[in-house]
């Protein structure tokens, strides 16, 4: 398991920008399949995007369609951070959000954790409002 941190929420306006980090002290070795989810008062728990990496230049990504061409997920592998990159946010975006990791063999299957999340390490979470 992985000991998760987020950082860099906030309160903002609508159409402004955010960008969310993701401290990890993870197993050393192996790939990992990363995610960001929400969750909003009321609401059950969204997947926003997964992120895989096999070390070999190749990315996996996979996006929610609420917020495809809005959010961007990265990963500083040297800096052991996942990065949720925010723009136009709306304030249909206010949630706590959660980063989450799980080892993983099948790291192009990454995706399919956005709909069937099945993570052994979760983050606090952190708190996202946009305005109107």
């Amino acid at each position: 398991q992985a000991h998760l941190v987020e950082s860099g929420g906030g309160s903002v306006q609508a159409g402004e920008s955010l960008t969310l980090s993701c401290v990890g002290s993870t197993y050393t070795g192996g790939t990992f399949c990363w995610a960001w989810f929400r969750q909003a008062p009321g609401k059950e728990r969204e997947g926003v995007a997964t992120y895989s990496s096999p070390g070999t230049g190749t990315y996996f990504k996979k996006y929610a369609d609420s917020v495809k061409g809005r959010f961007t997920i990265f990963r500083d592998k040297g800096r052991n951070t996942l990065y949720l990159q925010m723009q136009s946010l709306t304030p249909e975006d206010t949630a706590m959000y959660y980063c989450a990791a799980v080892a993983t063999v099948s790291p192009s299957r990454c995706g399919e954790q956005l709909s069937t999340p099945n993570f052994d390490s979760w983050g606090q979470g952190i708190q996202v409002t946009v305005s109107a």
